[in-house]
This record gives structure tokens, sequence and C-alpha cells, in this order.
């Protein structure tokens, strides 16, 4: 059973250009979906539009389906974390919870049931007295959490909730709030920039941009079958490589950006050769090359050891291609690196419309070795 449809939704300001363009999707009961784009590509108002507090240009809103255009915020039966938390200084923790709760002349020995499973749950029992200026920043958005999820509303909208936190910080957060829609089997609209935190969390995700969707899917599937060279180049870390593709004459070779050669596989159907082509290739499908396996020997430009993993940059004619080893390789800037690079690991796009046309296939995972 959808939760929320939205109908041809659309947003301008002023009959000026569509901040929001048509937009048409279901949100499922239950279901963690994650809004994810660039800055200014219009996802912060369709959340707002949601909530109630934009207005809706043209198109239709609907919420278990009722039509929800002109209702108030208050009448939507929601709850909302905003990116700065928006605690009131000078209430502390437990005034800032139960405000909501409040503001609704619910029964105080239900506040105050709320309140205790709340703060319990979300780790604050024994930070209630306390102003927002004495919290750290985690404390402050488990705050703004346990406010939202105080309200028992079964849809939460979240924008970027993360941004102000440290990396690990982040890290823990997103866990947190994961388990917590689980647990209490929230609807949740989460509005993010960060497409790591999209690929994390979301069962679902929608991809904006400019206005318009890109995409929606389940993270996997956007990740291995990226509709266009906008979602195959924004999601996914690092971005996958991209390259201007041509095939010769004989058709027995592809040729990206005159530098790599790939022979073509009798596999490889349904691929117009008459028009300009753009290839994509995973970092992780760029492998280490054996005595059995090598294709190209590439010169590295590059090298960052994270511990885990090692991410060697490759100059390939005008492009700056990255390959993501498992484990900790011991190379140099400068040293010539045989790679493995396979045909059926290549995406191919469209280069005039940037649609995808053939996605690469499945890739067995890379051992983790040295050299």
């Amino acid at each position: 059973m959808s939760h929320i449809d939205l109908l041809d939704i659309s947003k301008s300001y002023d009959k000026q250009k569509k901040v929001l363009d048509e937009i048409n999707l279901s949100i499922e009961q239950g279901e963690f979906f994650v809004l994810v784009g660039p800055s200014g590509s219009g996802k912060s108002t369709l959340l707002r539009m949601i909530a109630g507090l934009e207005d809706i240009t043209s198109g239709t809103l609907k919420m278990k389906d009722q039509i929800v255009n002109h209702l108030p915020p208050k009448d939507r039966n929601l709850s909302m974390v905003f990116q700065n938390y928006a605690l009131y200084p000078h209430l502390s923790v437990e005034q800032n919870i139960l405000f909501g709760l409040r503001a609704k002349k619910i029964d105080k020995k239900e506040q105050q049931k709320r309140l205790t499973e709340t703060a319990e749950m979300m780790g604050l029992s024994e930070l209630l007295n306390r102003k927002p200026k004495e919290l750290s920043g985690g404390q402050r958005q488990r705050v703004a959490l346990a406010r939202s999820v105080v309200s028992e509303a079964p849809l939460c909208l979240m924008d970027e909730p993360l941004s102000n936190l440290d990396a690990k910080l982040r890290s823990q957060m997103r866990m947190e709030i994961r388990r917590l829609q689980r647990k209490l089997g929230l609807t949740m609209i989460y509005v993010t920039h960060d497409q790591v935190e999209a690929m994390t969390m979301g069962d679902r995700i929608m991809v904006l941009n400019d206005g318009k969707i890109q995409q929606v899917g389940k993270p996997i599937t956007l990740y291995n079958e990226p509709a266009n060279l906008f979602v195959a180049s924004f999601i996914g870390s690092p971005k996958m490589n991209m390259g201007k593709g041509i095939f010769t004459s004989e058709q027995q070779q592809l040729v990206i950006e005159d530098t790599i050669k790939l022979d073509v596989d009798s596999n490889l159907t349904g691929i117009p050769k008459n028009i300009n082509l753009r290839v994509g290739i995973r970092a992780e499908h760029l492998f280490p090359g054996t005595s059995l396996n090598t294709t190209h020997y590439l010169e590295a430009v590059n090298v960052e050891q994270l511990g885990n993993e090692t991410l060697i940059a490759f100059d390939i004619g005008s492009e700056l291609w990255t390959a993501k080893w498992l484990g900790q390789w011991n190379v140099q800037v400068g040293e010539v690196v045989p790679v493995h690079i396979g045909i059926e690991n290549v995406c191919f796009f469209n280069a005039d419309t940037g649609l995808l046309i053939k996605s690469a296939k499945s890739v067995k995972k890379q051992e983790a070795v040295s050299i």
C-alpha cells in the first residue's frame, strides 16, 4: 500500500523556469525512501511540498489516497527533522522533545510515558535537563530525532540531518536512524546530496537533477544499471570512469580515448555502431593484472592508501581513471602497472542523449593480493 503518491507535481516561482518538473512517484508504507541529487536539484523543495511548507504549483499530492494539496502541515500527520536541528535554545532537552505534544495538548501522563521511552531509546535519559548549548552536535541531532519520534507520526521527513556532523559521527548516526526507522515501522523520506548516505540507507533512491527525475530504484540497481550518464557519474565512490568510445572499422576492437583497446566479444550485441558512444567502467572493475590476464600497462599518476584498499589513478587520454584494489598495494607514482580490463565490464551510453544502451555484466569479486 502506498503512503504517498505524487502525480505530475511541478513547482515554479513567478512562472519562471520550473524548479520541479512533473514529478510522478509512489512511496510505500514503511519504506525508507531517499531523495538524492546535487545542490539546486529541487530535492529539499520537494520535501517541503510534501510537508506542506511550500505550495504546489501544479499536480496532485496524496497521502493514503487522500488529496492533501491544501492541507496545512499540522493536519498531515507527519514529523520533520531539519538540517539545523531547529532546537529552542532557552528550553531544556526535555522541553524541546515535548514541545509538539504540549502544543497538541496531549495528556501529561502520556507525554511522560512517551518521553521516558523515547529518551531511553535515543540515549538521552541523562541529558534531559541540559540546554542545547551544552550538547555536542550528535546529541543535538538525537534530540531533534527524539522530538520527531515522540510525536508517533507514521511519516517522518528528514532534510539533510547529518550534514553538520563529522564523518565518524555521520556513519554512526546513519545506522541509528536506519535502525530506528525499522524498529518503529516509519515511512521515512530522507533528503541528502551525499550518495554514500543514499546507497547505505535507502530501500529505494530517487536521483534528481535540474528538477527532473533521473532514475528511481534500489541502490544496487542504480549502481549496476544507471539509466543515464548523470546517474552513472553521481552514484558510486569513486565515480564511474568515463571515456569516448569508438569501434574500429572492422568492428573487432573498441577504442577508448584513443588509448585503451579492447577486443570485441562475440556476445557484445545490441550496440549501434553509427552513434557517438560514451563508455564507463567502475573503479573496482579495473583489475590488477597477472602474468596470465594482463591486458594493459598503465602509468600510475596518483596513489591513495586507505588501509583496507588502494586507489590508483591513471591518465587515459583526456580522462583520469581510478582503480580500486582491495588490500595494500606497494605502487609508486610514475610506476607502470599491469592492469586487466575486460569489455564485459564496460557500460555503453549514447553520448548525445546520455541514455544507457548496455550495462556491464556482473563481475566476480577481486581477491586481495599485493605486488
